[in-house]
């Protein structure tokens, strides 16, 4: 233990950092090129809305919807659903993160969008959908270069995963309309319906879901767990990324102009995603450490906390305001802002890893 907590913990996320896939390792720069490509597009070919707008599934386009499915799929298709029946064996865990993802995160991130984007509806309806959701697919990620619990964090992405399917919607009308009425807020901005939240989760998180554990469960049964996960998983993985570039490049090239001319807008929704991320992370970290579970598990905790599913934010706001909406955009800008916020945390949880358990080490 003494060892360990003199290790540098730089060096120590350079080596793991270098483990990453290069569509990971550079998504911002993908993101960006995505956005990049989207505005090109829309600038020299305008008739891309009527091409995209030719066959409609409710407010979205069917290229579209088959983009989102894409993206969803490979995340849940790694879930390893099995590990939801080892609940009691991580009891605090447990428990802890059930508050933090369910009850703190969403109540946390309401508050920071009425402060910050008060006057802005659809950034504030899009930052309070964002909130709603844990991460499922990049927090695996965190977890693993933070050094974190693999088991905690798959238990963890399991249950997440299922549990947006029976608590997304309903969450999603309580903080849009329900708690802003109790506080005496002004809504009538904000036009949706529960239903409508309900349909877009079902689709493009409960297609998904479906396919993905089927996936699994046929996958491991015929070839076992270990060719499932060393090497169907990682041929898939990409896909996912490919599916939110490509509804980057859709959205941009229908919204760009718009959003070139007012750039203080992705500044006032990135100060509150970059509050959100090292509040939540902060508080999940000392929660953790305190409760005396270890550092391992604290780690995963934080990043669980930390993490939302900008890919379900995101289906969400096109399936219910449309590609074009404030709230589509607030979803995309997400990732944009979290890869480098949440490699930062990763840096800042080695450096407490060497302090803490360097120092524990030596009492």
């Amino acid at each position: 233990m003494g060892a360990e907590g003199g290790q540098n913990p730089v060096a120590n996320a350079e080596v793991i950092l270098g483990r990453l896939s290069l569509l990971n390792r550079y998504l911002p720069a993908w993101i960006l090129l995505a956005m990049a490509a989207g505005l090109l597009l829309g600038r020299f070919v305008p008739s891309i809305q009527d091409v995209l707008d030719a066959i409609r599934i409710g407010q979205t386009s069917l290229p579209i919807a088959l983009g989102l499915l894409l993206m969803m799929y490979p995340i849940l298709a790694k879930v390893r659903y099995e590990d939801m029946g080892r609940v009691t064996r991580d009891r605090r865990l447990f428990w802890m993160a059930l508050t933090l993802n369910w009850l703190v995160a969403p109540l946390v991130m309401f508050v920071l969008a009425w402060v910050f984007l008060a006057d802005q509806p659809a950034f504030r309806t899009g930052l309070i959908i964002i909130g709603l959701a844990p991460c499922i697919a990049m927090v695996l990620i965190w977890n693993d270069l933070a050094l974190g619990d693999r088991e905690a964090g798959a238990l963890l992405v399991a249950i997440n995963s299922v549990l947006q399917i029976a608590a997304y919607a309903l969450l999603g009308t309580f903080y849009l309309r329900i708690l802003p009425g109790w506080l005496g807020l002004d809504t009538q901005d904000v036009a949706f319906s529960t239903w409508d939240i309900t349909k877009a989760v079902l689709i493009f998180l409960g297609i998904p879901l479906v396919a993905g554990f089927l996936t699994r469960r046929i996958g491991v049964r015929r070839r076992g767990a270990a060719w499932y996960e060393q090497e169907f998983v990682p041929r898939i993985a990409p896909l996912a990324l490919y599916g939110l570039l490509f509804t980057i490049v859709v959205m941009f090239a229908l919204q760009g102009e718009a959003i070139i001319s007012n750039p203080v807008d992705v500044i006032r929704i990135a100060a509150p995603l970059l509050a959100y991320f090292a509040l939540m992370w902060s508080v999940a970290f000392v929660l953790g450490w305190r409760s005396g579970i270890g550092y391992p598990k604290t780690a995963t905790l934080a990043f669980t906390a930390a993490g939302n599913n900008f890919e379900l934010a995101i289906a969400v706001s096109i399936g219910v305001w449309g590609v074009t909406s404030g709230q589509a955009l607030t979803g995309t800008i997400g990732p944009l802002i979290e890869v480098p916020a949440l490699v930062g945390l990763v840096y800042v949880s080695l450096w407490l890893r060497a302090r803490l358990v360097g120092r524990s080490a030596t009492a």
